[in-house]
C-alpha cells in the first residue's frame, strides 16, 4: 500500500469517525432536550400553568443561546386565553318557590350564560328537533316555548341501546340550540333513572373552545324536581319512561315557575409563543421569510373535558413525541442554519406556539400578528408528533397543494433521503400550519403518524425514535434551505378536496369552510377561509365571511353550525345568511 493511499484511508476513517462522534452528540442533545419537555415535572404543559411558563422561558433560552434576533417582548408574543370556568357566589334557583342550593341540588353547564329570568317552566322531553331522510322527531310539537324556561330529559329515548340512531343529536348543546330557536329564555336539565342512575349533576367541565350557548343552562337533581312536582304521582323517572314508550311531551302540563340567576366566570391566563429570527444574508431576500414551527404545550393532568383520550386518568400527559418531538426538531434545525457556512439568503424565523391543543389559538394569533407583512412569508413548515419514525421510514407531508411547487422539490430532495414522503394536499388540517394556509402562506406539514399512545400518558420519551427525528431533520435542513435560496418565492394556490370528511358521528354533509375556532362571540361562526371546489366556494362564499344562519335557522357559534349539519343531506340545496363588511347577504348553496 502506497503512503498516498494510506493517508486517503486515514484521513476517510478519521472524517467518518468525526461524522459519527457528531451524530451521537446531536442525538444526544435532542434526547436530553425532549425528556426535559417530556418530564413529569412539567406536568404536560398547560397554557397558562407556572409548568407552561418554565417551559416558554426554556424555549427562549435556547433560541437566544443562537445570537437570533428575538421580536415581540425579547422573542415571547404573549396572548390570553380562557382555560377554566367557575361559578360565582350569585347562582341561585328557585322553582315553585323552594330554594335549590348550588352545588347540591343544581349545577350549571360550561357553556351557560349569564342572566338572570323568572317564569314559566315547560317541559319538552328529550328536546329533540330531528329531520333527516330516516329519523324525525319534534319533542316541541304542540308546545310555545317562547320567552319560558325549559325543562329537558337528559340522554335520549333509546338509554340502553349503544346503537341507537338517537346518540348523535342527544347532546345538550344541540338541545340548548332547538329550545333557543324557539324563543326560550333558559333550559334546565334533569335526568331520570334510565339515563343517569346516580342521579349526578353535571360536572362544571372547561371546553377547550369555550363558547356560550347564550341561555342560561342548569342541571338539577331529579331528588329536588320530584319535592316540586304539582300533579299528583308525576315524577322524573315518570316523565323519562313515558317519554321512551312514546308520548307527546305536550301532554303534560307541569303548572311550574322557575327563577333563577346563573353566573359563570371564565378565568383568563397568558400564554405564550416563542420565536427567533435567523436573519438573511441577501439584501432584498433577507426581507421574505421562512417560518419553521411547532407547538409545546399539551393536556396537562388531563381529565374531563382536556381532550385526553384516558379522561377518567389523572396523570401528566407528558406529551412526548406530541409535540416534544416537534419542538426539538425546530430547536436543532435553529442550530444547524445558523452555524451554517452559508447563511440562508431569505430570513428564517423558527417559532413554538402555546395553546395548539385548545384550538391552534396560538398559531392563529401569530399569523395574524406577524413581525413582518404576512405577504413577506414564503413558507410555513410545521413539526407535530414526528418522533416515531417506523422502519419502512414513512412521513406523512400535508399541503402539498398550497403552492404549485412544492410536490417538486419534494420529489427532487426525497430522491437524496432514505424517507418516504407520501404526500396529502390540503392545507388545512388539525395542526398549526393550517393557520397560515388561512393567511395564504404555503405550507409543508411533517409528521410520523399517529399511534395507542396520542393524547394519553403512555406518550412517553423513552419510546421516541431519536436518529429517526435526526433524520427527518437532515430532510427538513435541505428543505429550508431550498426555500431560502431559491430565485422565486412559492406560488400559493388553494388545496383541498371537494368534500371534506368531519370525522364527526352523525355529520353527512359539509359547507367546505376552516371555522375560525378562536373566536368567543356568539353572533355568527367567523369563515377562517373556504376549501376550494367545495360547496361554500361555488356558492361565493369568502373568507372573513360570517354564517348567521342557515336555511333561516341561526347560527351564533360553531357549535350551533355543527349541529344545523346534522340535519341537512348530501344534494341539499340551502340558504345561509353571511355577514361581510357589515353587509347581511344570503348565498344558495348545493351541498
Amino acid at each position: 500500500m502506497t503512503f498516498r493511499r494510506f493517508l486517503s484511508i486515514t484521513l476517510f476513517l478519521l472524517a467518518s469517525n468525526l461524522i459519527v462522534v457528531a451524530q451521537q452528540n446531536e442525538h444526544k442533545t435532542l434526547k436530553k432536550e425532549l425528556y426535559f419537555l417530556a418530564s413529569p415535572e412539567l406536568k404536560g404543559r398547560f397554557p397558562g400553568t407556572a409548568e407552561d411558563k418554565v417551559t416558554a422561558m426554556f424555549l427562549r433560552t435556547e433560541l437566544q443561546k443562537l445570537k437570533l434576533e428575538m421580536p415581540f417582548d425579547n422573542g415571547l408574543q404573549a396572548f390570553n386565553v380562557v382555560t377554566s370556568v367557575d361559578a360565582s357566589p350569585n347562582n341561585k334557583l328557585t322553582i315553585n318557590e323552594k330554594s335549590a342550593v348550588y352545588g347540591t341540588d343544581f349545577s350549571l353547564y360550561a357553556f351557560s350564560s349569564n342572566a338572570s329570568h323568572d317564569g314559566e317552566l315547560v317541559f319538552a322531553g328529550f328536546g329533540m328537533v330531528i329531520k333527516t331522510d330516516s329519523l324525525k322527531r319534534n319533542d316541541y310539537e304542540n308546545l310555545d316555548v317562547n320567552g319560558k324556561w325549559v325543562l329537558l330529559l337528559k340522554g335520549d329515548p333509546e338509554p340502553q341501546n349503544n346503537n341507537s340512531v338517537f346518540i348523535p343529536f342527544a347532546d345538550a348543546r344541540s338541545k340548548v340550540m332547538h329550545a333557543k330557536d324557539r324563543g326560550a329564555k333558559g333550559v334546565i336539565f334533569v335526568s331520570g333513572t334510565q339515563n343517569n342512575k346516580n342521579d349526578e349533576l353535571a360536572p362544571l367541565l372547561f371546553e377547550r373552545a369555550v363558547v356560550s350557548s347564550g341561555l342560561p343552562v342548569i342541571d338539577i337533581k331529579r331528588a329536588f324536581l320530584d319535592q316540586v312536582l304539582t300533579v299528583p304521582g308525576l315524577t322524573t323517572d315518570s316523565l323519562e319512561s313515558r317519554m321512551i314508550k312514546g308520548e307527546k311531551a305536550s301532554v303534560f302540563g307541569l303548572k311550574i315557575k322557575a327563577s333563577a340567576t346563573t353566573e359563570l366566570v371564565r378565568n383568563e391566563v397568558t400564554t405564550y409563543n416563542i420565536a427567533g429570527i435567523l436573519t438573511g444574508s441577501d439584501p432584498l431576500l433577507k426581507n421574505e421569510y421562512i417560518i419553521i414551527g411547532a407547538h409545546y404545550d399539551h393536556l396537562g393532568m388531563g381529565g374531563e373535558g382536556s381532550g385526553s383520550r384516558v379522561p377518567d386518568t389523572l396523570a401528566a400527559h407528558v406529551g412526548a413525541d406530541d409535540n416534544a418531538s416537534g419542538v426539538v426538531t425546530v430547536l436543532e434545525l435553529a442550530r444547524r442554519l445558523t452555524n451554517s457556512k452559508d447563511r440562508p439568503k431569505r430570513s428564517v424565523l423558527f417559532v413554538l406556539f402555546g395553546a395548539e391543543e385548545m384550538g391552534l389559538l396560538g398559531s392563529r394569533h401569530f399569523a395574524k400578528n406577524l413581525p413582518f407583512p404576512a405577504a413577506n412569508a414564503v413558507a410555513m413548515l410545521n413539526f407535530d408528533m414526528v418522533g416515531r419514525l417506523n422502519e419502512t421510514k414513512s412521513v406523512v407531508v400535508g399541503g402539498t397543494g398550497t403552492s404549485k411547487e412544492t410536490e417538486s422539490i419534494l420529489n427532487e430532495l426525497s430522491a437524496q433521503s432514505k424517507l418516504k414522503l407520501s404526500y396529502s394536499p390540503e392545507g388545512f388540517g388539525a395542526s398549526d400550519h393550517a393557520s397560515f394556509y388561512a393567511e395564504n402562506i404555503p405550507v409543508m406539514f411533517f409528521s410520523t403518524g399517529a399511534h395507542s399512545d396520542y393524547h394519553t400518558p403512555a406518550d412517553s420519551p423513552d419510546k421516541i425514535n431519536y436518529e429517526g427525528i435526526a433524520e427527518l431533520a437532515d430532510f427538513a435542513e435541505i428543505l429550508a434551505l431550498n426555500l431560502a435560496n431559491r430565485e422565486r418565492k412559492l406560488t400559493f394556490t388553494e388545496a383541498g378536496p371537494k368534500e371534506r370528511n368531519t370525522g364527526r358521528r352523525g355529520f353527512k354533509v359539509t359547507l367546505g369552510i376552516m371555522p375560525d375556532f378562536t373566536s368567543t362571540s356568539t353572533d355568527g361562526l367567523g369563515v377562517g377561509g373556504v376549501t376550494k371546489g367545495g360547496p361554500a366556494e361555488r356558492a361565493g362564499m369568502k373568507k372573513g365571511d360570517k354564517i348567521t344562519g342557515i336555511n333561516g335557522m341561526s347560527i351564533g357559534t360553531i357549535y350551533d353550525y355543527m349541529n344545523r349539519l346534522k340535519q341537512l343531506k348530501p344534494g341539499q340545496r340551502v340558504n345561509v345568511d353571511v355577514v361581510r363588511n357589515g353587509e347581511t347577504i344570503i348565498l344558495i348553496v348545493d351541498l
